[in-house]
């Protein structure tokens, strides 16, 4: 059986600087690889995600370059966290949340493979967002 040549060869290293340049789509993530049973996954955002909830996962972010803002539901109200470049965060599932990128950011996220980018409740997706599991880097 001969290789599938549109996946990154999980022998070999991904130069993320790379990856990224090969798309321009925004809320349209790639997975670069898999670590157990979780994607690896980067997007290039900007401007407003959905609301949405991840009932059964948490989400961890890490910001590549740009700002990322998380806005956050949560029993003790409504708050957003700032991620400058270099930080990370996770949102524990069942957290309603919506990204927002105040100008062009690039993000790693870790998600369980096959986990929608819209969560498993969400408000009516925008045009700009890609509901996805992730699409195969090429």
């Amino acid at each position: 059986m001969e290789p599938d040549t549109t996946e990154p060869d999980a022998m070999e290293p991904i130069d993320l600087a790379t990856a990224l340049a090969s798309f321009t789509d925004r809320w349209s993530p790639r997975i670069v690889t898999a670590v157990n049973d979780y994607d690896v996954r980067i997007a290039k955002v900007e401007g407003d995600h959905v609301w949405h909830v991840h009932d059964h996962t948490d989400e961890f972010f890490l910001v590549l370059d740009g700002e990322l803002h998380i806005s956050l539901r949560e029993p003790a109200g409504e708050r957003t966290v700032v991620l400058p470049k270099g930080s990370v965060f996770t949102v524990p599932r069942g957290t309603e949340h919506k990204p927002y990128a105040p100008a062009p950011t690039a993000i790693l996220l870790i998600e369980p493979t096959g986990t929608l980018t819209v969560g498993d409740r969400h408000d009516d997706v925008p045009d700009h967002v890609d509901a996805t599991t992730g699409h195969a880097l090429r």
